[in-house]
């Protein structure tokens, strides 16, 4: 029977993470099995590993109601299992993005990213914040990668950890896919939410496409190279930490990973 290997990924203190399947045996599997089996799984983000001997892997991401081009905590988790499958046979994985280069050991892995999102400023941020029952934000800005990311800006990390959003409001905005509330936490340091009930997903633990989305809002506004460690998922049990860096046309994605088991798949 299939398998699938359950991660928590961007863990901290061995504790919280983001639940990923991990599907290494993708013989027979179409999109459209591939779609239920990550739909009857539940989890954020669901990818399955296509490695053939002498060829880049090859990776296809699915929430519980879409595919994904790319998705960071999938290609974190993606990175750690082909890491321990064997050591040093793959620097690098094929996504609806590209090459993806990476590096895993222990029980880190992160991955290298193109990062050429379109980034414009949303001069109606605080508009579309109360169409989702968000606090007021001081900016928000549009990161398209390809999908379109609103990212909104907040002062203090309290107003971001206490943010409850109106589900039915959220649901049926313009920000339905991907909202991303971040604010400052102490030198190089971020509290953020991703809410992406478009996406199948009300709440995420820990996001890193969003995060990317983030370093591209930063470069878009000047800063070209920079890191942050961004802290997410507190507020549904799920303490994560991303490790966040940047440079011209890349960033890099990092954190711990856990393996949590083994499930079977009827499929």
């Amino acid at each position: 029977m299939r398998q699938c290997d359950v991660l928590r990924v961007f863990t901290r203190d061995d504790v919280g993470g983001n639940h990923l399947g991990v599907v290494t045996d993708v013989s027979g599997l179409g999109a459209s099995a591939m779609q239920q089996i990550a739909t009857d799984l539940g989890f954020s983000e669901t990818i399955f590993i296509d490695q053939r001997e002498g060829a880049v892997p090859a990776v296809r991401i699915f929430t519980p109601a879409t595919e994904l081009p790319f998705a960071g905590h999938p290609l974190v988790g993606a990175a750690w299992v082909l890491g321990a499958l064997d050591p040093g046979a793959a620097t690098g994985m094929r996504c609806g993005i590209g090459e993806v280069a990476f590096r895993a050991g222990g029980d880190r892995a992160s991955v290298d990213l193109p990062l050429q999102a379109d980034v414009d400023p949303e001069p109606e941020a605080a508009g579309l914040a109360a169409e989702a029952g968000l606090p007021t934000p001081g900016a928000g800005w549009w990161a398209r990668m390809p999908i379109p990311y609103l990212v909104l800006q907040y002062d203090d990390p309290q107003t971001v950890a206490g943010a409850e959003p109106d589900p039915d409001g959220l649901a049926s905005g313009r920000s339905a896919e991907a909202t991303y509330l971040v604010a400052p936490d102490g030198p190089g340091r971020i509290k953020a939410r991703f809410f992406a009930p478009g996406l199948g997903v009300f709440e995420d633990p820990a996001t890193g496409s969003a995060a990317a989305a983030l370093a591209a809002v930063r470069m878009a506004g000047g800063e070209e190279a920079g890191s942050l460690v961004i802290h997410q998922g507190d507020e549904i049990g799920y303490p994560s930490t991303i490790e966040l860096s940047w440079s011209p046309g890349m960033c890099r994605l990092g954190g711990a990973v856990r393996r949590d088991g083994v499930r079977e798949l009827g499929r």
